[in-house]
């Protein structure tokens, strides 16, 4: 047994965090129209909820619209009231040929918010790697190798949570410059 292997599991759920932070991160609307803004949403399609993007396509023509394209013309009305139902702040129109949306512009204090928003997510990643971080101290440890082996180990697995911190905090001042960008 050595210490890369007990790190290994522990790096892996640091890089899941980070990888969950930046899908999060793509949720959080920055004032231009982005498809992913609708993943959360799920349409009534034939006695099921599905997701919006598998009964439509959605694609961005501007930067303020956002255009559905529903594979079944039945379905303008469900995809209206599920994009309603979701509570993002959007009104729906229906032309007859797609559902569109027009992204508002973002106020100074809605801004604010969103930026809020950012932090909150990054800090429940750096929640989940001070848990990874823990559980490799504690499995290094437990692991009975002899005390300097140990030391370098518990070096390692602070230098590799600096670092995924570092990747968070990019990801954060990315996200916060691109929000307050108007």
């Amino acid at each position: 047994m050595d210490i890369k292997s007990l790190i290994a599991p522990q790096e892996d759920l640091m890089n899941k965090a980070v990888d969950h932070l930046d899908h999060e991160l793509t949720k959080v609307r920055a004032g231009r129209a982005n498809p992913a803004m609708l993943d959360g949403v799920r349409v009534d399609a034939y006695g099921a909820m599905m997701p919006l993007n598998q009964v439509a396509n959605i694609n961005t023509p501007d930067a303020r619209t956002i255009m559905i394209q529903p594979w079944d013309k039945k379905m303008f009305d469900a995809i209206e009231k599920a994009i309603q139902a979701a509570n993002l702040g959007f009104n729906p129109s229906n032309n007859g040929e797609s559902v569109i949306i027009n992204v508002p512009m973002l106020t100074e204090e809605r801004r604010k918010d969103l930026v809020k928003t950012a932090h909150k997510e990054g800090e429940h990643a750096r929640v989940s790697i001070r848990g990874a971080r823990q559980k490799a101290m504690e499995a290094i440890k437990a692991s009975k190798l002899p005390e300097d082996v140990i030391k370098d180990g518990q070096d390692q697995v602070e230098k590799m949570t600096a670092s995924y911190n570092k990747k968070v905090e990019a990801l954060i001042e990315a996200k916060e410059k691109d929000i307050l960008k108007v």
